[in-house]
């Protein structure tokens, strides 16, 4: 339960630290601006033709007597909406981190930099092309895999009581984790690490993992907000990728011991 804590407090800190080194925060506003209106674009073209596309995919519901029909197909209307949401939400991040590539790998060093003991962070050798190509790939992956559990639990919310209760409590935390993961990736990446180390990095550690996703996942649940928190969860996983691999940062670094003539004396 502790990791949920600390997963938490590296994303509250990675916003702090955007703040707080903002020189170039707006420009990194930029790509999750143009995601956001690809996505709105295409969540309100299913909004008014989604029931449209499910009267065209569901021919053999013609015959059905009122209100079955309607009822039909208002649910799956509804469900298919409800789906793309979540997918929506599940590549958000992959897309934006694809689109301002250079921006975050260079802000996501510099807060390696800054919280660094000696002031140095990893870097890539790899041509900027080459880092596009893996990054793109890898996010197709997981995209993949999203889609296998996005689909599942689109399934699952058929079942009665469950499917309300028990279901959208884990797609939330499904998001949290491929969430983080295509945002700590980023760090990762320039560490040399592939997409199964990473996976398996990130499932050693669940609790902190969904202590940082979970929350920004249902933060990013407003589409606004996403576009301003991008940076800061760049850096914040920043942070976390360094925790996972056992990195210390210079506030975890203790304070110097006072020499014994320089302690103040007590009565």
């Amino acid at each position: 339960m502790r990791d949920l804590g600390v997963g938490f407090r590296h994303l509250l800190r990675g916003q702090r630290w955007v703040t707080r080194n903002g020189g170039r925060y707006g420009f990194g506003l930029l790509p999750g601006l143009i995601t956001l209106v690809l996505y709105t674009a295409a969540l309100v073209a299913l909004a008014l033709w989604g029931y449209d596309g499910v009267t065209w995919a569901t021919p053999f519901a013609d015959d059905w007597s009122s209100p079955w029909q309607e009822l039909f197909r208002d649910v799956l209307a509804v469900a298919l909406f409800a789906l793309a949401l979540l997918l929506a939400v599940l590549t958000f991040t992959a897309v934006t981190l694809l689109v301002g590539q250079p921006f975050y790998e260079s802000l996501s060093e510099r807060c390696d930099e800054d919280v660094s003991p000696d002031g140095t962070a990893p870097r890539s050798d790899l041509p900027l092309w080459r880092e596009l190509w893996i990054s793109a790939r890898d996010s197709l992956r997981v995209l993949a895999r999203a889609c296998v559990w996005g689909v599942l639990l689109f399934a699952l919310g058929f079942l009665p009581v469950v499917g309300q209760t028990v279901v959208p409590v884990v797609g939330f935390f499904v998001t949290g984790f491929f969430l983080t993961e295509e945002l700590a990736a980023v760090a990762l990446q320039r560490r040399g690490l592939d997409l199964r180390a990473r996976l398996a990095l990130l499932r050693s550690r669940k609790s902190l993992v969904w202590g940082f996703g979970v929350p920004l996942g249902l933060a990013f649940l407003v589409p606004v907000v996403a576009v301003f928190l991008m940076p800061g969860a760049v850096a914040g996983a920043t942070l976390l990728a360094r925790d996972l691999l056992g990195e210390e940062t210079a506030e975890d670094r203790p304070e110097p011991e006072q020499p014994e003539a320089d302690r103040p004396v007590t009565a």
